[in-house]
This record gives structure tokens, sequence and C-alpha cells, in this order.
């Protein structure tokens, strides 16, 4: 920083110390003001231009400086100068106030905060971004945020001062008007009786009233705007139309049609998108398949001998396209068709906000719903066109079983598909660029999931890059790449027949007509929507893959339910998309389940937790079956059993994680969960063991003691506790009491 920053720094901490320690922030109350306002007002008669003036400077200062007491100066200045000169002098008082904010915000925090809050200002920089001052505007006429908040987070981005300026000015009068008559009446006010006059009533609705119609002006706003680029229609044909119908359209369009609007469904190739046809339910499936393969193999650990599985990898694919067939008629146009939802079979492509052509149909509509989904994302590596490469998509088509298979990807579709394939006799070997597989996941996770998937045959490649793809004359092809470890690298060749791409999708936006219309993209792809899934059209919304953050068929359908709920009735209520109890599952093996926060992200987000953990290999159920790989940890709030996040590693994670998520969504803690009775012996009874193990650790000790005095007092002994009494030690030392007998114990603590 330098010296001129310094100087300036110095001197804002001075005014705003001196603001406190004079008691100047205890004569902007209600009571003060009322008492001095006889006072003010024969100032005022005496020397107009003077006490104008200060008040003005005053205003400028306390605002520039976000000094708390803005809004009771615009009561006082509608009390002291009425209502036409009270509202010019705190008009332009707050916008010029509001520039100096932004303008010290932006010389002494911007190049810092930028760094350091750099997500959570990304979704104030798009905005700005995409609809410029009209952001701002709508900012400033709906404050989401107080609005010196907005004065120090605009001053951080790169909008004109200027525009700053006559945008504040503009977007903060409407609520200035209502604060400044509200002080007027305030001002006129002689008696108690004087509260229940009309005009301070009507005041005070206002100033209640306020937020909801600057929400409407905003939206008329919107849609005037929208109007004079497009021909908008006298009238609509639908009120929705949804494009794509894979989970997050199906769910889009049956919510639509069950509060009976007209919804038109649109599909370009099959319905139930992804999921059905090549995703959750053949992966799941091939996945099962493999999980046979592997319990004969270990068959014999509980005595009972098969030998080595014999996989037929066409009967395999059968299942698979079995399961595929028996779940396609709940997706089908048909049950659709039954429901309400009018669906047309085409490439649809968006006209203008309001109309959607489909073949030669152009349909009108109130709202779109763009659901067009994802797509694997190939990486151009060199020489990859010159072989054909497998994906999540075509992999289902396979005849025979791959005798030496690359994967390239170390996420969830890698890890589940390497393992399976290696399970059913592929020879598999996984290459992932980061240092461990699951990336999103903490280490510990990851490290139990590659000892998963080592010990199903596959040979990972961490820290391991490709670099290109070298074609053979027949099916043998080899993949160089580049390794590193600790430090050095060095080039390999890994021979294989089949490569599978598993590095990411890519959200299909092209060919709808969004980028003529100035729906944007992010840097990742996905299509540019804000936290109610509303694009920059106001009547255009998006859910699902193509959206984000998170690719996985709940999330899509939670996102449905929004985008839809929004778009039908966003003139009464808006609701925005909240991800902090969205659950995920990996189902390799071990499975491996989270809901809420992990270690990684709570530190890159510095949020402050404790973290409890409790092994599967102390687990009855677990050790009865022979399967005692993996653990529960919860993080919660330091001191307290609010669950902050859960990661389960181990068999049938993804099921136990349902409690945790409940406990989430519900604002359920730990000690309600240590206080649920849980059937004995069950894999759940990990979820009520974690958080015993919470209450070990979370224990009254000072309570405690007093009990042993007293229970040692009833035996008829001394002050001092039993000599007999020691410390838990060993590998269960902090565990829950969770066996038998036991557990009632717990169960009535938590309670209590």
């Amino acid at each position: 920083m330098t010296r001129n920053k310094w100087i300036l720094l110095a001197l804002i901490a001075v005014a705003v110390v001196a603001f406190f320690v004079t008691g100047a922030n205890e004569a902007f109350t209600l009571d003060a003001i009322k008492a001095q306002q006889a006072q003010f007002q024969q100032w005022f008669h005496e020397d107009p231009w003077t006490v104008a003036g200060g008040f003005f400077a005053v205003y400028i200062l306390m605002a520039a400086l976000s000094l708390p007491g803005a809004g009771l100066l615009t009561l006082l200045a509608g009390a002291l100068f009425g209502f036409w000169i009270g509202l010019v002098l705190v008009s332009f008082a707050s916008s010029l106030g509001a520039t100096l904010a932004a303008v010290i915000a932006r010389t002494l925090l911007r190049e810092t905060l930028e760094t350091r809050f750099s997500r959570q200002l990304a979704r104030i920089n798009g905005g700005i971004e995409r609809e410029g001052a009209f952001y701002l505007f709508t900012l400033r006429l709906i404050p989401i945020f107080p609005f010196f908040v907005i004065n120090l987070v605009v001053g951080l981005t790169r909008m004109r001062l200027s525009t700053f300026y006559w945008v504040s000015q503009l977007g903060m009068l409407p609520g200035t008007m209502v604060f400044v008559n509200a002080g007027r009446e305030l001002g006129e006010l002689e008696s108690l009786a004087g509260i229940l006059s009309p005009g301070l009533i009507l005041s005070f609705v206002l100033i209640g009233l306020f937020p909801w119609i600057a929400k409407a002006v905003v939206a008329v706003l919107k849609r005037r705007r929208l109007a004079d680029e497009y021909q908008r229609p006298s009238r609509f044909d639908r009120d929705i139309v949804v494009i794509g119908a894979g989970s997050a359209g199906l769910v889009a369009s049956y919510i639509a049609a069950a509060v009976k609007a007209k919804v038109t469904l649109v599909e370009r190739h099959r319905m139930g998108g992804d999921c059905l046809n090549t995703g959750c339910v053949p992966s799941k499936a091939l996945i099962r398949a493999a999980r046979a393969a592997e319990d004969i193999r270990r068959a014999p650990s509980y005595g009972v001998s098969a030998g080595e599985p014999s996989v037929d990898f066409a009967a395999v694919m059968g299942h698979v396209h079995g399961a595929i067939a028996e779940v396609e008629p709940h997706d089908s146009p048909e049950r659709y068709r039954g429901l309400g939802v009018d669906v047309v079979e085409g490439e649809a492509r968006l006209l203008d906000p309001w109309r959607v052509q489909v073949g030669e149909q152009v349909l009108t509509t109130r709202h779109v719903i763009i659901a067009s989904g994802a797509r694997p994302r190939v990486p151009p590596l060199p020489g990859i066109e010159d072989i054909e490469v497998l994906t999540s998509d075509n992999l289902w088509e396979l005849k025979a079983l791959p005798k030496r298979l690359v994967v390239l990807g170390g996420g969830p579709i890698g890890s589940e598909l390497g393992q399976s394939f290696a399970r059913l006799g592929s020879q598999v070997t996984l290459v992932e660029m980061g240092p461990q597989l699951l990336p999103r996941e903490d280490e510990d996770v990851a490290r139990e999931a590659a000892q998963g998937l080592e010990a199903s045959g596959v040979t990972l490649c961490l820290s391991t890059r490709a670099l290109k793809v070298v074609a053979g004359d027949g099916d043998l092809h080899r993949l160089e790449i580049e390794v590193n470890e600790a430090g050095e690298t060095r080039i390999e060749q890994l021979e294989f027949d089949q490569l599978l791409v598993a590095v990411g999708r890519q959200a299909n936006v092209e060919g709808l007509g969004l980028e003529e219309l100035g729906v944007g993209t992010r840097d990742n792809g996905t299509l540019d929507v804000d936290g109610g899934l509303q694009s920059v059209l106001p009547n255009v919304w998006a859910c699902g893959d193509v959206v984000g953050p998170f690719q996985l068929t709940h999330a899509s359908a939670h996102q449905a339910w929004h985008a839809t709920v929004n778009a039908l009735f966003g003139e009464f209520k808006r609701f925005n998309v909240s991800y902090r109890a969205l659950p995920a599952v990996t189902f390799c093996d071990p499975e491996v389940a989270r809901v809420g926060l992990n270690e990684r992200e709570a530190k890159e987000q510095k949020v402050p937790f404790e973290v409890t953990r409790y092994s599967l290999s102390e687990l009855d159920r677990a050790i009865a079956e022979g399967d005692t790989t993996g653990f529960v940890k919860v993080l919660t709030v330091p001191g307290k059993d609010r669950i902050l996040g859960a990661t389960i590693v181990g068999a049938g994670a993804g099921e136990m994680l349902a409690e945790f998520t409940l406990a989430m969504t519900r604002g359920i803690g730990l000690n309600k969960l240590l206080g649920t009775i849980h059937p004995y012996p069950t894999h759940s009874e990990a979820v009520k063991a974690a958080a015993g193990v919470w209450k070990n650790a979370n224990k009254p000790e000072r309570v405690l003691g007093y009990l042993e005095r007293y229970f040692n007092w009833r035996r008829g002994g001394g002050d001092d506790a039993d000599s007999s009494s020691q410390p838990v030690t060993g590998d269960r030392a902090g565990a829950s009491p969770e066996r038998h007998e036991a557990s009632s114990l717990s169960s009535a603590q938590s309670n209590d």
C-alpha cells in the first residue's frame, strides 16, 4: 500500500473513532432527534443556508464513511426541512456520499478484496457485466444488501463513477421520498394520539410495501425494455415451453402441468435424457453386475467357494439395457401427455424471448425453461481423433469386454466405470491429472476410494497428464503420458484397446438461439443465470446440467422446481436455489457419500468447524458382514451440534447419508440424532454412533464432576472421587456408548 493510501486510511480511521468516542452516534437516535427538534427548527429559521449546508455535509460524510445513522438522518430531514427541501438535500447528499464510499473502497481495497473475495464478488460483477447500470438500479431500488454494502462492493467493480452516481441518484430516489415523508409526519407529531394519524400510518405502510412495489416496478421496466427490443405477442399459446426432457425438463413440465399451467415439452432425441439412457440407470446396472462378480471372488472369506466368476459381457449389457427398458415408461411421452404435458419432438430454437421454433411450428409462450443438459467433454489431445473414443454416451453400445481399458479422469464417473470394468475382467489403468481421485473430496476420503479401486485391480496413475494418442494399425493403441513423482517427471506409454474419456461434461447451449438474444455463458460454458435461475431475459430460465454447478440428477430436479415456480409465480414470491444440503454419492466400492461442507471446502471458505469421526470398524453390522472399510465424518459448528456437513465412506454410504441430509434440511442437530432409536444391528447405527462420539467429546465435564461427588457421597464415601475410577483408554476411547444397553443411556442423555 502506498504512502497516500496509508494517510487516507488513517484519516478515515480517526474520523470513525471520533464519531463513536465523542458520543456522536448517541445523537443519532429517534429520541435524541425529537428532543432537539425545536432547537434545530429555530436554527434553520435563523440561518437556513448554514443549517442546511451543515446537514448536507454531515450526511455526505456519514454516507462516505458508512457510519450508522443515515436512515435517521433521512427521517430528520423530513422533520426539519419539510418534504421538498428534505428530499433535495438527502437525494444529492446520499448519492454524493455513496460515490465517495465507492471511491474509498476502490482506492484502498479493490486489489486486496478482489483477490480475497473473488467468489463473493463474482455475482455482482457478473450482474454488472450482464446488465450494467440497470443491475445497479435494481440493487438501489430493491436493496438486496444494505446501501452501504452496495456502495463498497460496487466500488470494487469496474463501473464508471459517473454512471454509479446518476444511477444511485435515480435508484435511491423513490425510497428517499418514502422515508423523508415519514420524517415529515413524525416532525408534525404533537401528541401520542397523532401516532394514529392517517398520514403517518400511510408513511410506514409505504416503508413496508416499498420493496414489493419496487420489485413490481423493476419487473415492468425489464418487460418494457424487452418489448422495446422485440415485438411482444398480444396473446400466448402457452405458459411455459420447456426445452429438454432430461431430469430437469421432466420435473419442470410435471410441476407446471400439476398447477394447471399450459406447458409444452420439447425433446430432440430421447425422453429421460442422460440419466435414463446413458447415465444413472445404465451405470448402476453395470455396477451391480460388477459387484456380483466381486461377491463371488470374496465368497471364500465367508466359507463359501464358487471359483472364479465367468463373465458373459453380452449378458451383462443385456441386463443394463433391460434396466433402461423397464424404467423407460416412467419417462415416456405417453405418460407425460397423460399428465397434461404437450410433448413435441424436434429441435427447439428461440426466435425471441416469447417465440420458440420447433421445425416449422412457432410456439408463443410467456416463459421458456432451458433444460438442454450436457454431454461428455473430449479433450483436444493430439491423435485422439484417429481412434474411436468411449464416453459415458456411447459406452453402452459395446459388444465385447475391452481387454485393456484406459480411463481418462478420476472423478466419480471415471472411478465408478473403471472399477466396474476391472471387476468384470478388463485390465484397467486410470489416469488422473491431479494428486488424488475424486478431486472435490478430502484426502482421507480419496485415499479410501483409491485403495478400493486398487483392490479391484485398477492401476492408478495419479499426478499424470495425458500428452497424446498414438493410434495403432489394429485395435491396440498407445497413450503417451507424463508422470510426476516426487517433483520429477518421466514420459511413459500405456497400451490400450479402448480409451474411456471421463474428464467432465460440457453444457448443451449451441443452436438454441440464446447467444443472439444476449444470454451469455460462464467461463465453464454453462448458462449464466442468477440465484433464482433467471437469465438476462426475465422470462427465460434455465436448470439442470446446462446451468450446473452440480451435474447430478437430483440437483437438476431441485433446480427445476425453483425455475418453474419462479417463472409461474415470481411476481409474488421468488426462491433462490440453496445447495447447502445437496447430497452427492459416488457409487464406487467403498461408496463415497457427502452432504454439505467437507474439510477442504470449510477451510477454503474460512468456515470454523469441529470434526467428529467414527470408524466403521467399530460398527457391529459391518463387523458381522466382514466389510469394515470406511468411516463417518461430521463437521459441526464449534461447541454446537449444528451440522455443517457429513461425509460417509463405506458400504451403503449413500443410504446412510439420507439421515444427515434430512437433519441439515430441517435443522436437526446431532443431539436429536443421538436421541433417535435406531434398529440393531444396522448400518444406520453409524449415524447415531457418530453423534455419540460428538456428545462424548462435548460432554459437560463440570456437571459430571459434581455427579461423581454426589454418587460418592451417596455410597458413604468422602469428597474425593473413587480411586478405582480410571479414564477410558485404548482404541475405543472417545467412542459413543453405542452397544446394547448403553444405547438407551445415550438416548436419554441426548433427550435431556
